[in-house]
């Protein structure tokens, strides 16, 4: 069935980057996936064509800047461009995990802010409208010079672990820049909450203080994504080292790079729940790991409009 907006009936296309959660949104709006040709040619120039025409249609383009990162940014970027020449009355690109966003700010001499160069891009491309999912930074937003929905999936996260009914247990912010995120999910789930102080030594994290009571509790370890897991490991021994019973790690985006698997693998987790907003490839799937779907939140966001 389709659904009529302003700017004509909605119509759905997939990345390179989001085929699977693409596929799971497309069922929840009983839309099919529009027909597309995504080449790379010999020179690793991207080209794209459509399968039909979207004149006047309202077009959602999904596409996570996932692995290979540079390649499925410009991917998006031609996507957007490839809708808007084809005069499609709004593009909106919906974004699951947005690339660069821990570039957010000029935090030593001489760097670039890449997350407003990518917003920047968006815009440039032809994007009328982004969706986008626990953005690293909340003054990202402030990027972004069209409309957008910068939601968060830790209800979901939130409502898992609530139906597990522990006793005694506590919410950990794996950082004190997650804090406030911790705060809020410790809140929904009416625990108390726990707080590991951390300092960078050069490029490497190391986990230094934990504020907070964790002593013979379950701990809900919770962040925003998990990259190399250096971090999220440092966290566990400090934890375990507090005596903590049960620890679960909670988490958006599952970047998952470089050693991070046999890392996760190698930690006492009791489960790992993170999302979909970055695709797990099955080498990836650790025995403990539990993922939840965000096409449900997703596409509700796509709805809102009509209802």
């Amino acid at each position: 069935m389709s659904q009529h907006y302003a700017y004509g009936d909605i119509v759905l296309y997939s990345g390179s980057g989001s085929l699977a959660l693409a596929q799971e949104i497309s069922r929840q709006l009983n839309v099919p996936l529009g027909g597309r040709d995504i080449t790379k040619y010999s020179n690793e120039n991207i080209f794209i064509q459509l399968h039909s025409s979207v004149r006047g249609q309202d077009a959602f383009i999904v596409q996570s800047n996932s692995s290979p990162v540079n390649d499925n940014v410009m991917e998006m970027l031609i996507f957007i461009d490839t809708l808007k020449r084809a005069s499609a009355g709004r593009v909106t690109a919906v974004i699951p995990y947005l690339a660069y966003a821990r570039s957010d700010k000029k935090d030593q001499p001489r760097v670039p802010i890449t997350a407003r160069l990518i917003a920047d891009m968006i815009q440039i491309a032809g994007a009328d409208r982004y969706i986008t999912l626990d953005l690293h930074a909340g003054q990202i937003q402030g990027f972004f010079s069209i409309p957008g929905d910068a939601i968060t999936a830790f209800p979901l996260l939130a409502d898992y672990m609530r139906r597990k009914q522990l006793a005694d247990a506590v919410v950990v912010a794996a950082d004190l820049g997650f804090a406030k995120k911790a705060r809020s999910f410790a809140t929904e789930l009416d625990l108390p909450v726990a707080f590991i102080e951390k300092r960078r030594i050069a490029a490497a994290p190391e986990a230094l203080a934990l504020i907070g009571e964790v002593t013979g509790k379950d701990v809900i370890l919770v962040d925003d994504e998990v990259d190399t897991g250096k971090t999220l490991a440092q966290a566990v021994r400090l934890l375990k080292e507090e005596a903590a019973r049960h620890i679960y790690c909670c988490f958006i985006h599952p970047v998952l790079s470089g050693d991070a698997v046999p890392r996760l693998r190698d930690l006492p987790l009791t489960e790992i729940v993170t999302t979909n907003s970055l695709p797990i490839p099955p080498k990836k799937r650790l025995p403990n790991l539990t993922v939840l779907s965000v096409a449900p939140l997703l596409s509700g966001v796509i709805l809102r409009p009509v209802q």
